[in-house]
């Protein structure tokens, strides 16, 4: 028997097909992975000892390959049913490797859609439109307006159910009229994360092709290396009102100082950051490795960032952490350096 027809994944892969289901039914559904099964047929073969001499770490990475394989092909045929998509394109990670995949199965079929907003950094909306360029993709950009809904605004912890809400109500008379299926780039990572923003999805039936596929970050960015897309390894990039704490009111003047003030860290040559916006206080991440460096540079950076309107900046010794601001969700306070 060949490695292919032992490691042949069998079809017990499970997949939403209804975006409507409950984020807590389609974390459950994901857990029924056929990768163990796959492995038991492969070790009772004995073909990793006796025939190849792989050794179990070995024998573990061509499983692992083939699974991959596996879901790879699912999205696929995943997004091959729809027959048209709308992407919803930032030119992060997931949504340019979803945007690739799409592009790939249905040509001009699929359509990168960007949301332009204060929230989005002109830095982000420059790349996703040059990649798109370089990538021939059909790239089209509409105008959100989420900064004026007053539950947006407000900034509570449902601040991103309210974004995508926005985001979603845009974007569906334009799939209407292409007779197109809107999809996001979800992830399985996300669904463990407090996520707001999947309510609405569910809501509105948008489909999230590499949760279907049951695809993770870390599978997200391996394939995209394989396309050679530059985001492979691209940091986090959500929109930049996840800068401020929950509580602070999220204002188009805010979001320009939050990402004016990311520009000055920026120019020092720090890659991964944060400048967290508690009001008055700006708390700068960068990866805890760079923290000796951003301390030794605050004589610099705090006069810059106080010309922006802040009155006290400070570097958090912890370093960067995604999605750090969500702590406050789990304890009765924020945490801030200094």
């Amino acid at each position: 028997m060949s490695l292919e027809m032992i490691t042949q994944p069998i079809d017990t892969t499970t997949k939403s097909t209804q975006a409507t289901v409950r984020v807590g039914s389609l974390m459950n559904s994901l857990s029924r992975s056929p990768r163990a099964a796959r492995s038991m047929r492969f070790i009772a073969s004995g073909r990793y000892s006796s025939q190849s001499r792989q050794t179990p770490s070995a024998w573990e990475d061509v499983l692992m390959e083939q699974g991959l394989e596996h879901k790879k092909r699912e999205l696929q045929l995943t997004i091959e049913s729809m027959g048209r998509v709308i992407v919803a394109y930032s030119g992060g990670v997931d949504s340019t490797f979803l945007m690739a995949s799409a592009y790939a199965v249905l040509g001009e079929r699929a359509v990168a859609v960007t949301a332009v907003s204060p929230s989005l950094a002109r830095r982000e909306l420059e790349d996703a439109k040059d990649l798109a360029r370089e990538r021939g993709w059909r790239h089209e950009l509409v105008s959100t307006h989420e900064v004026g809904r007053e539950e947006y605004a407000r900034n509570d912890s449902d601040r991103c159910y309210w974004c995508k809400s926005e985001l979603f109500d845009v974007l569906e008379p334009r799939a209407r009229e292409l007779g197109a299926s809107i999809v996001v780039g979800t992830n399985t990572d996300d669904l463990s994360d407090f996520r707001p923003g999947l309510r609405a999805a569910s809501e509105r039936s948008v489909r999230t092709p590499l949760v279907e596929a049951n695809l993770s970050k870390a599978e997200i960015r391996q394939l995209s290396a394989d396309l050679h897309l530059p985001t492979a390894d691209k940091p986090a990039s959500p929109c930049l009102s996840s800068r401020f704490a929950y509580g602070v009111r999220v204002t188009p003047a805010g979001l320009r100082r939050v990402e004016r003030a990311e520009e000055v860290v920026r120019s020092h040559g720090f890659e991964v950051l944060r400048v967290r916006d508690h009001g008055d206080l700006a708390s700068i991440e960068v990866r805890a490795e760079e923290v000796p460096r951003a301390l030794a540079l605050l004589h610099e950076l705090s006069p810059r960032l106080i010309e922006l309107g802040y009155k006290r900046v400070v570097v958090d010794p912890k370093g960067f952490r995604s999605g750090s601001l969500n702590a406050v969700l789990q304890g009765p306070s924020i945490r801030t350096a200094g």
